[in-house]
């Protein structure tokens, strides 16, 4: 709650004083009332608005006199700047028992203004004299700034992202940042006697970093004021006028860090020149730092990345032209990595997740490097991070990296409603260990950045079952012309034990898989079906499925309709579980061309069943199949196509700031 802004009063000489534009002054008159006194009135020049806060049994006397009642207050307002000093006036005369006149005591007041703005409004521009500056609410109808971490690189040369510099080195580098105006009006002579200082809180100043524009005839120049470790920045004496600030954020929303950042300006008296000041007025603004925003299978896709691996015997060139292919189809540009870059490292999907920030004014792409750290540990700081491009990290203290913490092991879903509860961001799915389990779990430190970013609330899905323990191995989502605009497809054991069933009783049960591979054993429809450890297996491998999927109805809204079933069989090394053969569900997504995984399955009157069925699903949805050719170069290492690409899509265009959490 602010201070009140009291002047005391006195008979024996006149009092001076400065004000703010619109804020109360409260006159102590107590301590100057003559000791005979019974009742005062009080007058006040035209700009002066005088108000009398009493107790309703308290009432102003026939000759508009009030009594002296200790529970009476005389506060004053005026809601236009002076044009000189001292040019409004305040007269309270004292009366005595008999009505007669034993004191006056005068008050001259200079009122300036003072206002800190920003954008508060979400339009893109600053706005002055918002209505409650200091709060920022969610919603379509709320309101406060928003700031962006500088997390770009912008100048050529610099090692690391823009914010780790503590100076502006590039033009661009402004576009970046929230703009800050401290407006002043009022006699330039009140403004040489008193200071108006910009300040942070300790707590938020590691968070943030402000400059001063400083113009000049010649140019600006933009000098570092408030940060980490500058809490406070006196003003030049100001007159009528405008200073600018620019603000850059510094970190992202995380655990102990809800994105709140608030600064303030105020107008200090000064008795001394070395004195500290006191304030007496004081104006508040609130930034939220944007969070990073994932996106969806149903956002448009932009750009692909993908590894070159040219050396060994697991080459990825064939995988190349097969993707190459779809990308055509798709009309989406294809980023093909050097292996000198990536290290040899093939797995991109592991290590990156493409997401963005948003404010009102700019809106740029951040890659999340995981800390998995492999052979592509710096591709992303050296090769992705760069102007108008962000980088972010987090990195769990004491190494203790498990594949849980690869980015294959996150996805999210496209907007859902739950229960009347709208995300229109989508969710986040972490895989993890059944919520009462102990297990491999995604790093606490990367978990808490998910969580902490509010607009896409994470759900923890049941990942843990698998080998390498990702969930683009078991689900992913694909675009859909009719319902909720998308299905979730779930890899299904149940699902390709009944098209091989339906394929033995017509007469097929001879047809093999893997025609076509070298060293890989053929087995015909009989003998899978033969194969009582194989149903086993998937027996476990559905049954941790469904559980998924009974989770994944109730925390995303769905419902049987929204799902698709594709036939996936899994085999259990040791109590974990992997494809037995491509995952088709680990399939690339971009708008209705899907690259699927060849299954290499049965060959059933010179088609690939698994390849018949997998369309017979997705077609009827617009959706067109591709199915690339990832054997050698990514299945048997324990992946497939999804593991060995990433995507950067296209922002949303729903604001998140009209997200409710």
């Amino acid at each position: 709650m602010p201070q009140r802004h009291v002047m005391q009063m006195s008979t024996s000489h006149a009092t001076y004083g400065v004000c703010v534009v619109g804020t109360e002054v409260f006159l102590d008159t107590r301590r100057s009332t003559p000791k005979a006194a019974t009742s005062f009135d009080i007058h006040a020049t035209s700009a002066v608005t005088v108000h009398i806060i009493h107790n309703p049994m308290t009432k102003p006397m026939i000759n508009s006199r009030w009594p002296l009642d200790p529970d009476i207050e005389v506060v004053v307002t005026i809601d236009v700047t002076s044009r000189t000093v001292n040019d409004n006036k305040v007269k309270i005369s004292y009366y005595g028992r008999e009505g007669n006149e034993l004191a006056v005591a005068w008050l001259y007041l200079t009122c300036v203004d003072v206002s800190l703005d920003v954008d508060w409004s979400r339009s893109g521009r600053v706005k002055s004299k918002g209505k409650d500056k200091a709060k920022w609410t969610w919603g379509p109808d709320g309101q406060g700034a928003v700031l962006l971490v500088n997390c770009d690189r912008d100048s050529p040369g610099m090692g690391g992202p823009d914010s780790g510099q503590a100076d502006i080195r590039s033009p661009a580098d402004l576009q970046d940042m929230s703009l800050m105006l401290l407006r002043t009006q009022g006699p330039s002579a009140t403004f040489a006697e008193y200071q108006v200082v910009l300040h942070v809180s300790e707590t938020d100043a590691d968070k943030v970093r402000v400059f001063h524009a400083i113009r000049t005839d010649s140019h600006s120049h933009y000098k570092p004021v408030l940060g980490p470790d500058k809490l406070s920045y006196v003003l030049d004496p100001v007159g009528n006028g405008e200073n600018t600030f620019y603000v850059e954020g510094l970190a992202f929303p995380d655990k102990g860090f809800s994105g709140l950042v608030s600064f303030s300006a105020s107008l200090l008296e000064v008795p001394h020149k070395n004195s500290p000041g006191t304030p007496i007025f004081t104006d508040t603004v609130v930034f939220r730092v944007a969070p990073w925003i994932m996106t969806p299978n149903t956002q448009q896709p932009l750009e692909v990345f993908v590894c070159s691996i040219k050396q060994g015997s697991d080459s990825n060139e064939a995988f190349l032209e097969g993707l190459k292919v779809l990308l055509k189809k798709a009309n989406c540009k294809l980023t093909i990595c050097s292996e000198l870059d990536t290290r040899s490292d093939r797995w991109i999907q592991d290590e990156l997740e493409f997401g963005y920030v948003e404010s009102p004014h700019k809106t740029f792409p951040v890659v999340f490097d995981s800390p998995r750290n492999r052979g592509l540990k710096d591709f992303a700081f050296k090769k992705i991070l760069g102007p108008d491009f962000g980088y972010v990290t987090r990195e769990p203290p004491g190494k203790n990296i498990t594949s849980l913490d690869s980015f294959g092991n996150l996805d999210v879903s496209p907007p859902v409603t739950v229960r009347g509860k709208e995300y229109p961001l989508g969710r986040i799915l972490i895989g993890s260990p059944l919520p009462w389990a102990s297990g491999r779990r995604m790093s606490k430190a990367v978990r808490d950045f998910l969580y902490a970013q509010k607009v896409q609330a994470p759900v923890e899905v049941y990942s843990e079952w698998l080998n390498v323990g990702h969930v683009d191995e078991f689900l992913t989502f694909v675009p859909a012309f009719d319902r909720k605009g998308f299905r979730l497809l779930l890899a299904s054991p149940n699902a390709c034990y009944k098209l091989f069933k339906e394929k033995q009783r017509q007469g097929h049960g001879e047809a093999t898989q893997f025609i076509g591979l070298k060293d890989s054993e053929r087995r015909s429809i009989d003998e899978i079906l033969a194969d009582e450890s194989l149903k086993s297996d998937n027996r476990h491998v559905q049954r941790c499925i469904d559980w998924n999927r009974d989770l994944l109805k109730q925390e995303l809204g769905l419902s049987e309709q929204d799902i698709i079933d594709i036939p996936q069989l899994f085999i259990l090394m040791g109590s974990r579980a992997d494809a037995l053969f491509p995952d088709m569900v680990n399939m690339l997504v971009l708008g209705r061309h899907l690259g699927i995984p060849k299954p290499f399955g049965p060959v059933v009157g010179g088609q690939c069943c698994l390849e018949q069925r997998v369309r017979e699903l997705l077609e009827p949805l617009g959706l067109t199949c591709t199915f690339i050719d990832d054997y050698f170069s990514y299945h048997v290492l324990s992946g497939d196509v999804h593991c060995g690409t990433n995507v950067r899509r296209k922002p949303f265009a729903f604001k998140w700031w009209h997200v409710v959490p």
